[in-house]
């Protein structure tokens, strides 16, 4: 190891403990000053929603983003808002000048908010660890009446909104077997994906493991544990392992992301197998093909992949240049300017390894979510904080 390499990891460590050791007294403090009762959850309303006012919660530092657990998704919306979403504590939207804070208390849908998305009406939507909710400019309402009647009808306008199942993973009794909920404007409706169960086939291995991606001729494709999904309003086409050059014992595909570049080619993020890159009809294993693959590589996410390995996939992005992004689990950030990869790690600026999403800013810049709860962007060769 380095000696730069040393120092930057013993500053970051260092730092670390400062602030968490500043953070521990602070609160120290703030319990011996004053006696007020941990807020009481609130009671489900027997209303078909449970809403609660924009103005929960306002940090007094309007700069500083709270969130520790880790950052999952982020969006701006129409008017001029940041939602920021975070993997157990909630979501928040900053308007440029403060915070406000949601959580599973609120009546948000979970604690764990995996998706944000915008509906044509200007509703923000919330895909969450369990459920969904939305924020219609005044209130945040967790919707509870669903219809399951037309689950075979795929049928649905241009601005639908698509969201996982209910659970965590799998399905509910209400729903009965795998497949996805579609907004269109009015209500929310079930549909089955076209597995026959008789077929030996685990439907639990369909469980939607990424954001939907409506590609550039129309069709809206999803992300599962065993297959990418495609539709094109008609038709369905099953991604699995034969057509993605896998191997038939490989234990689920567990796709992390999803992702059409500007050149409409698509891009699969594999936690354990690594970037699936589509060329006219079939794949390529990109990881494989640039020598980012162990030999000894088990192809499943529980293991720790060395450094300088990209089997771990969790994040795709292209920046306005042209650049392909990818977000690893374990060893940070990767450019590709379509010849050479390269790495970004700590010494680059990163606060940590795992990248749940690069988003693509609206005045040109690219963000990155990080696990530790940092909201980072691409500067001059190095990364810095926004967040």
């Amino acid at each position: 190891m380095n000696k730069p390499f040393q120092i930057a990891i013993y500053h970051n460590l260092f730092s670390q403990y400062i602030t968490k050791s500043g953070l521990l007294l602070s609160g120290l403090l703030f319990l011996l000053a004053c006696s007020t009762p941990a807020p009481i959850e609130p009671k489900l309303k027997s209303s078909s929603t449970q809403s609660i006012s924009s103005t929960a919660y306002q940090l007094d530092n309007p700069g500083q983003l709270k969130y520790k657990s880790g950052i999952r998704c982020i969006l701006e919306d129409s008017q001029g808002n940041t939602w920021i979403a975070s993997d157990k504590e909630g979501v928040c939207k900053y308007d440029g000048k403060k915070f406000t804070y949601f959580n599973h208390d609120d009546g948000l849908c979970s604690n764990q908010i995996r998706t944000i998305y915008e509906h044509s009406s200007g509703e923000i939507w919330f895909e969450g660890g369990y459920g969904v909710s939305y924020y219609n400019g005044k209130e945040l309402i967790t919707p509870k009446e669903k219809n399951y009647s037309s689950s075979r009808e795929w049928k649905y306008p241009k601005d639908a909104l698509w969201f996982k199942p209910d659970a965590s993973t799998g399905y509910t009794t209400k729903e009965k077997s795998i497949g996805v909920y579609c907004y269109d404007g009015k209500s929310i409706d079930y549909f089955l994906f076209p597995i026959n169960q008789e077929d030996d086939i685990d439907p639990w291995g369909y469980s939607v493991s990424t954001n939907f991606v409506k590609r550039k001729d129309g069709s809206t494709w999803f992300g599962t544990y065993n297959a990418v999904i495609g539709y094109n309003g008609n038709d369905f086409t099953f991604f699995e392992n034969k057509v993605l050059g896998l191997p038939n014992d490989n234990n689920g595909l567990h796709v992390r992301a999803l992702f059409e570049d500007s050149k409409g080619t698509l891009w699969i993020g594999n936690n354990g197998i690594g970037i699936l890159k589509q060329e006219g009809d079939k794949f390529i294993n990109f990881s494989q093909l640039k020598g980012l693959t162990s030999a000894s590589s088990t192809f499943k996410g529980i293991t720790l992949q060395p450094n300088k390995l990209l089997e771990h996939l969790f994040a795709i992005g292209e920046d306005q240049y042209g650049n392909m992004w990818f977000g690893d689990r374990d060893t940070g950030a990767w450019r590709y300017d379509g010849q050479t990869m390269k790495n970004y790690s700590y010494m680059d600026g990163l606060t940590c390894m795992h990248i749940w999403q690069i988003y693509n800013a609206k005045n040109g810049e690219l963000w990155f979510a990080m696990n530790d709860g940092n909201i980072l962007k691409f500067e001059e060769d190095r990364f810095v904080k926004v967040f």
